[in-house]
């Protein structure tokens, strides 16, 4: 079954590796990593898998942490930027009425999206927190993407008189942490999780009792 982000680092990344071997390493180190996981794969298993010696790997890679590393953020590099700006594309147009519907529309979307990448979120996110050097990596990218793209958002609705009264980034804050603990918690702790319309839309009434201009003036 095809992989929607495993296509995606394939087409971004092989590109970058000269030889098919490396390719090959490449490749098949993405589908190991996703399917057993990072630290439960070893080079030697990759090797056999990938029909090169491990001899290969470590003169093109070094160690597997570099093996890892040369993996994840070139895709970052290349590929978060034009999925950001397509996940606003798709969920913040001029039939969006509120802060509400983008809200609504924006987990939809990110449901949708880990689902079908259930596997490399796992491995990604579990990296990221344990992983020193990729922290360093990619925490300094995230934070400069991010920001800029949903501040204007928030500004925006704050504006129309929908939000209530606080700088964007400390609302946005807030609301990045507590969505990023309900896609962590659903997709990583709770193995086979199915997220419903009916949890979405608890999620979505949480964050507007909380930042609804109307709902603090009651």
């Amino acid at each position: 079954m095809s992989n929607p982000i495993l296509d995606a680092i394939l087409a971004q990344g092989l590109t970058k590796w000269k030889t098919e071997k490396q390719r090959r390493v490449v490749e098949t180190s993405i589908k190991m990593f996703a399917e057993k996981g990072y630290a439960n794969t070893s080079t030697a298993e990759i090797a056999r898998a990938a029909g090169v010696s491990e001899g290969t790997i470590f003169k093109h890679f070094g160690t597997k942490d570099h093996l890892l590393l040369s993996i994840i953020v070139p895709f970052v590099n290349d590929f978060f930027p034009v999925m950001a700006k397509e996940v606003l594309n798709d969920t913040l147009s001029e039939n969006t009425k509120s802060f509400e519907q983008f809200l609504r529309d924006l987990l939809k979307n990110r449901v949708a999206f880990i689902t079908e990448n259930k596997e490399i979120f796992q491995v990604f996110i579990k990296e990221v927190i344990y992983r020193e050097e990729l922290k360093r990596e990619l925490v300094p990218y995230f934070t400069k993407l991010v920001p800029p793209l949903f501040t204007n958002i928030v500004e925006q609705f704050k504006e129309s008189g929908e939000l209530i009264d606080l700088p964007a980034d400390r609302i946005l804050k807030s609301l990045l942490t507590l969505l990023g603990g309900f896609f962590v918690s659903r997709f990583l702790l709770m193995e086979n999780y199915i997220i419903s319309e009916n949890e979405i839309e608890d999620v979505v009434q949480f964050v507007m009792n909380g930042l609804s201009k109307n709902q603090t003036a009651e």
